[in-house]
């Protein structure tokens, strides 16, 4: 099996979101919190890690990355706590709501659809 690849979405210090792609999900959180990550996290630091999904393909990776980017506030948010119905109710019935339907429900080469941890303390913090 290949190297695994993730879509993410990080919660910002000032409220906001940042959704991103990588293969490796413990340095790319890390290089956001150092500055170094974009140049939108890099005036909003600290964040925090609220969602990934691992995924067999980069392709699927930044599909799902580039779908979550239109998203308003009320579906990355329900998506973070898990609430797959109010996304569907949220994103209609149409085929593209179909598509991210099956692509966030798809067993991954890991551990898959997982909330990550609220806070993670100091650890996060800018050096």
């Amino acid at each position: 099996m290949g190297i695994p690849f993730y879509s993410y979405m990080l919660r910002c210090k000032d409220g906001s979101y940042y959704v991103g792609h990588t293969d490796n999900l413990e340095l790319r959180v890390n290089q956001h919190n150092w500055g170094e990550g974009s140049h939108y996290t890099k005036t909003r630091w600290p964040v925090t890690l609220v969602w990934s999904q691992e995924f067999f393909t980069l392709e699927e990776a930044k599909s799902v990355e580039r779908q979550l980017k239109g998203w308003n506030r009320a579906k990355k948010e329900a998506l973070i706590e898990g609430r797959y119905d109010l996304i569907s109710k949220l994103a209609g019935r149409g085929a593209e709501a179909r598509a991210l339907r099956d692509a966030l429900l798809r067993p991954s080469p890991g551990s898959g659809l997982r909330k990550a941890p609220q806070e993670r303390g100091s650890s996060g913090q800018r050096k």
